[in-house]
Formats: C-alpha cells, sequence, structure tokens
C-alpha cells in the first residue's frame, strides 16, 4: 500500500452507472434496517429533520472527494491522498481505525441479521453471529470470487422491496403517526445526526477505485452527486413511511422497525418481502466487508506497515489465509463488544469521520502547496472556494463526533485507545519498515 499505485495498470471498465451503483449500493443497505430504531429513540419524530441534517456534512465531504478525484484518482484513494499531501503517519492512522470500523460494522451486521431471523425463529445472540462469521469466513479460505453483479443483484431486490414498502406505505399510513417534528429538542434531533449519517457512509465507495474508472476526473464527481441525492431521497421517503405506519414511540422500541412498519403495510408478506431482502442483503454486505478487511490486511502485510506474514498468500486458490484469519480473529473479538447498535454504530461513524477529516484536509493542501495537480482538476473549483469547503467538512466532521458524546460515550474511549495502540505500533515498528512517499508528490502523482 506504500509503494505508488501506477492506475494506467489498472483496466479502466466502470462508468457514471457503476459509480452511482457502487456508492448507492454500498450506502443503501444494511443501515436502513437498523439504525432508525436508536435514531428514533433519540430524535423522535425530529428523524426526519435528523436525516436531512446527516445528508449536510455527507455534501461537504462529497465536494472534497469529488474535487481530489477530479484531480488525482487513485485507487485506495483515502489512504493514499493523507499520505501524499499531509504525512505517512497519517495515512497509516486512517487506516489503523478503518480496521476497527470493519470489525463494528461486521459486528453490527451479524447483530442485525440474528435481530430479523428471530422475527421467524428464537435464535441466540452471540452463538449465531458467531456462527455467520466462521461461515463467512469459511467461504473466504476457499478462494476470492469477484461479488459485483452479486451486490448489483441484491441492490436491485433492495430497491425493488423498499419500493413495494413505500408504495403500500403510501396508501395505508397515516400523517397523523409521524407526530410533530419538533417532538424533541434541537439538542435530542442533533444527536442522531452521528448515528443518522451511517445512512451515507460508503457514498464515496467508488473513489476508493479511482484507477479502474473511466474518465475518472469527470464521472467521481457526477456519480457522487447523484448517489447522494438519490440516496437521500429514498432514506426519505422509507423514514416517512415508517413513522406514518407505526408511529415514533413504536420505532424506537423495535429491534426491527422495518419489519413491524411492514407487518403494517404488507400483513403477512412483510415476513417474505422484509425478513427475506434483510438476510440476503446482510450476508452479502458481511461477505463483501470480510474480502475487503482480508485484503487490506494483506496489502498492509506486503507493504510492511504490518507483519509481513499477513503478506502472504498459499493453497491451492493462492489466498491470503493469514490475512483472512486473522481477519476473522478481530472480528470474533468483536462478540465481545456491548450488543448496542448506538454503541457499534457509534464506533464504526466516528472513525470514518476521521478519514473524511484527513481527505479534506488533504484537498487544502493540494491547492495550498501542490499547483500542478490543482491545475489538472477537472472540477474548476477556486483555491478559496476548496478552502473553505474542505474547512468546513473539517469542522461539520469534529461537530459529528462531539455530538455522538450525547448518544454514548464509550465508543470514545474504544477509538482512542485504538488510535493510541496505532501511534504506538507506528512508533516501535511501521515507521521503520515502511517505503516512503515519492518525495516530489506531484510530479510522480500518476505513478
Amino acid at each position: 500500500m506504500t509503494t505508488d499505485v501506477t492506475t494506467s495498470q489498472l483496466k479502466k471498465t466502470m462508468g457514471l452507472t457503476s459509480v452511482v451503483v457502487f456508492g448507492t449500493g454500498t450506502a443503501i443497505g444494511v443501515s436502513i434496517f437498523s439504525v432508525f430504531q436508536p435514531a428514533a429513540l433519540q430524535a423522535g419524530s425530529g428523524l426526519l429533520l435528523a436525516i436531512l441534517l446527516a445528508a449536510i456534512p455527507m455534501v461537504f465531504f462529497g465536494m472534497s472527494y469529488a474535487y481530489l478525484a477530479s484531480a488525482d484518482p487513485r485507487t485506495g484513494a483515502s489512504y493514499e491522498w493523507p499520505r501524499r499531501y499531509l504525512s505517512p503517519i497519517v495515512g497509516f492512522l486512517v487506516v489503523w481505525l478503518r480496521l476497527l470500523t470493519n470489525v463494528g460494522a461486521i459486528t453490527v451486521l451479524g447483530l442485525v441479521l440474528v435481530n430479523y431471523l428471530s422475527m421467524v425463529t428464537a435464535l441466540p445472540l452471540k452463538p449465531t453471529m458467531a456462527l455467520i462469521f466462521t461461515v463467512v469466513f469459511g467461504v473466504n479460505l476457499l478462494g476470492g470470487k469477484s461479488a459485483a453483479r452479486a451486490q448489483l443483484a441484491m441492490m436491485v431486490l433492495l430497491v425493488i422491496m423498499l419500493g413495494i414498502f413505500v408504495t403500500t406505505g403510501f396508501t395505508k399510513g397515516d400523517i397523523a403517526m409521524v407526530g410533530p417534528i419538533f417532538d424533541n429538542s434541537w439538542w435530542a434531533i442533533l444527536g442522531a445526526v452521528p448515528l443518522l449519517i451511517s445512512l451515507f457512509l460508503g457514498i464515496e465507495t467508488a473513489v476508493e477505485m479511482g484507477g479502474e474508472i473511466k474518465d475518472a476526473e469527470r464521472t467521481i464527481p457526477k456519480g457522487i452527486v447523484l448517489a447522494i441525492a438519490l440516496t437521500a431521497v429514498i432514506y426519505s421517503a422509507v423514514a416517512y413511511v415508517a413513522l406514518a405506519l407505526i408511529g415514533p414511540e413504536a420505532l424506537a422500541t423495535s429491534s426491527a422497525p422495518l419489519f413491524d412498519a411492514g407487518q403494517v403495510a404488507m400483513g403477512d408478506w412483510a415476513l417474505l418481502v422484509i425478513v427475506g431482502a434483510a438476510t440476503v442483503s446482510i450476508l452479502t454486505t458481511v461477505n463483501s466487508l470480510a474480502l475487503v478487511f482480508s485484503r487490506t490486511l494483506f496489502a498492509l502485510g506486503r507493504s510492511q506497515a504490518l507483519p509481513a506474514a499477513l503478506g502472504k498468500v498459499s493453497g491451492v486458490n493462492q489466498t491470503p489465509r493469514i490475512a483472512i484469519l486473522t481477519a476473522y480473529a478481530l472480528v470474533m473479538c468483536g462478540l465481545f463488544l456491548p450488543p448496542s447498535l448506538t454503541f457499534l454504530l457509534l464506533a464504526v461513524n466516528i472513525p470514518t469521520m476521521f478519514k473524511y477529516m484527513a481527505c479534506s484536509a488533504a484537498a487544502v493542501q493540494v491547492v495550498r502547496k501542490f499547483p500542478v495537480i490543482r491545475k489538472r482538476a477537472r472540477l474548476k473549483f477556486s483555491p478559496g472556494f476548496v478552502k473553505v469547503t474542505s474547512c468546513i467538512s473539517v469542522v461539520l466532521a469534529v461537530a459529528v463526533i462531539l455530538l455522538g458524546l450525547s448518544a454514548d460515550w464509550r465508543p470514545y474511549i474504544l477509538i482512542g485507545g485504538w488510535l493510541i495502540a496505532g501511534w504506538i505500533f507506528w512508533l516501535l515498528y511501521s515507521r521503520q519498515r515502511v517505503i516512503p512517499v515519492v518525495a516530489d508528490a506531484e510530479e510522480n502523482a500518476h505513478g
């Protein structure tokens, strides 16, 4: 990961549709089945307003990402940009925090999946989660396989299901059930934002594959804008219908909120539509995250940022078995985390805010210190505009991080301890082994 990425070696096969699908397909996924309950508990009917407020930081983060992608599209962008334009240790710590994010995200997925399956039959929470993780990582040990078609199919199925839910819900829902938007305080509504921002995480996914996108400098910015708009519309419609069907109090106490709302709208069909779609979607996402997690460890091992054994492949299928087993062990440690969606969502979302902060700060550095790269940008934002929007992004990320304290302070202890451990690991191990960034990053921006 620390060697220069040569984008010309990657086959450019993805267009605008792929960028939008990857963004919306990552964002519109499992969070929609899980986050409404803790957010409604926090904000009540203010959930609708909180969703719109949660989209605002993503607009600014999206502008920073779009600008950098229009100037320097790169595979592994959220690692490459901070390490090139800020410092190598910043890039390392961003990836280090993402390891924790992967554990938290997979744990959330397992928790939500068991909650939905329990609608069909009673299941023990932790043993069932452990079984799901074991099966998924066991499949990964057999060899990697492209999941692009499966992910697209699952997204189509999910959108169809949500379309049925929204259509039937609009006809059977009661606007009086929604209640007043300000039934809770502004502070309560703002406190839901760090939870609801998980609905939009992943919008920038295609940025990480910049070397494989056709005309990336133009395509990625357009795709990010379309993905954010499409995602906000879908979430607002689903949240409104859920509130109109069962109201904020029932939404706040349900372990499977869309299922309960779906029963009102679709009756017995809710079991098939909601539970079936949630199960397939969650399993697909768990498998995808397991693949990404193990390959991240593999790449860090090959770069020697982590022990080199993680970068080895073995077996008939030439799979990174040590990296897969290490990822599995870390995910199993997630079973010891509190089974609280609020705790887990913050453990995922707060490190992601640090990633957004780092990339936004990198955009400021590009316009300040890298004029050649700035001139290459297809988005002809003025240097002042980039600085202002990127600085706003940093401020909003800090605000989201601080607002989460009102929901649950415990994840911050976990994240802080993990960050300190990463810093110590960098000083004692990685700094001496990682291949340094090429000094003149500007002239070598495209390898």
